[in-house]
């Protein structure tokens, strides 16, 4: 369940929501229990159970956007950041770049870089060819290469420029 759990904070960023989707997918893992194939692993299943869950409400998130303050402040528990605090900006970078990637991306990146899939198991997950898998797992690096590049350059232009004023002072 944790890693249900896991997986689905980092796609929709919020870890309720998260808790949220994981229970449901839970639930419809049990009532659909019947509906199972077993040609892949059961763990698939329930991945794909998941993402599809996420994936809906990801739309549901964008076409209300509006975000209350009492939502912002219970966004990430506070345990997780006793757990894994942030070190440095690059973490703060990455989750930013991961959350404004598209889910067509998301989705693979997180499940082959995170949860460790393999791209056949994404593929199945997801119900799309190898190919197109590998094409957006290369994709979606890419992405969040450039973005964190996009980052780093901004971090190394506050820097020299406190250098500078250090510098003057």
């Amino acid at each position: 369940k944790d890693k249900i759990v896991n997986f689905l904070c980092k796609l929709t960023g919020d870890y309720q929501k998260a808790v949220d989707l994981s229970q449901e997918t839970f639930m419809r893992v049990y009532f659909k229990a019947h509906k199972y194939r077993p040609v892949a692993p059961l763990s698939s299943w329930i991945y794909a159970i998941a993402s599809n869950l996420a994936k809906t409400e990801m739309k549901k998130m964008r076409k209300y956007a509006v975000i209350s303050l009492d939502e912002v402040q219970n966004r990430v528990p506070i345990e997780a950041y006793r757990k894994n605090p942030p070190d440095s900006g690059l973490t703060r970078n990455l989750k930013k770049a991961l959350d404004s990637l598209h889910p067509r991306y998301r989705i693979p990146v997180v499940l082959k870089d995170v949860e460790g899939f393999s791209q056949e198991e994404i593929a199945e997950i997801m119900k799309r060819p190898v190919g197109t898998i590998k094409a957006r797992i290369n994709r979606g690096r890419n992405y969040l290469k450039i973005e964190l590049e996009k980052a780093s350059c901004v971090e190394n232009s506050f820097k020299k420029k406190e250098e500078y004023q250090d510098g003057c002072a």
